[in-house]
């Protein structure tokens, strides 16, 4: 009973950006009824806790697979590109325009007109999909093609270019 070494192992799958959602499902469910501590209730105790580790494993493992963001950020880490709690350096040019957009944000917030706040919000969905359209192709490549370390670094800044913009779409939704 050897451990799984990363999430991706568990479920049996290749390494990919944006894994197979129908696939990922139908494993979650078999491999839950597999290690559910019921069918381990009359197994030794190192079998017992096998079970409870695998079941524990596979629901962190189904959690990073429910979100994109949080599969992108384990893949990136499992290449070695990202550690987490990094402190990551975004470009001076965008780091401008999210600063200008954030001001935009702070004026609208005090004066809340909704032509306004639908501008900034049109203005981050823009970023949003030129960024995601500079990365899209490595995101989608299948587990066959194994990217470079070059596109794991593009990838890299899009995430956390990805992450300043979905706080600037959350702050003007709340």
């Amino acid at each position: 009973m050897s451990e799984q070494r990363n999430y991706f192992e568990l479920f049996d799958i290749p390494v990919q950006f944006k894994p197979d959602r129908s696939l990922l499902q139908r494993t979650y469910r078999k491999l839950s009824r597999q290690y559910h501590p019921d069918y381990f209730a009359q197994s030794s105790e190192s079998e017992q806790a096998y079970a409870l580790q695998q079941t524990a494993l596979l629901n962190k493992a189904w959690t990073i697979f429910q979100d994109e963001d949080a599969t992108i950020q384990y893949v990136l880490i499992l290449n070695g590109v990202l550690e987490p709690e990094e402190k990551y350096s975004l470009s001076a040019d965008f780091l401008m325009e999210v600063m200008d957009l954030n001001e935009r944000v702070m004026e609208w917030e005090f004066e809340k007109t909704a032509s306004e706040g639908e501008a900034i919000l049109a203005e981050v969905n823009r970023l949003k999909k030129e960024n995601y359209e500079e990365v899209a192709s490595i995101l989608e490549e299948t587990a066959a093609v194994s990217p470079s370390k070059e596109a794991l670094l593009r990838v890299k800044e899009y995430y956390y270019r990805n992450n300043y913009l979905k706080r600037l779409e959350k702050q003007l939704k709340s």
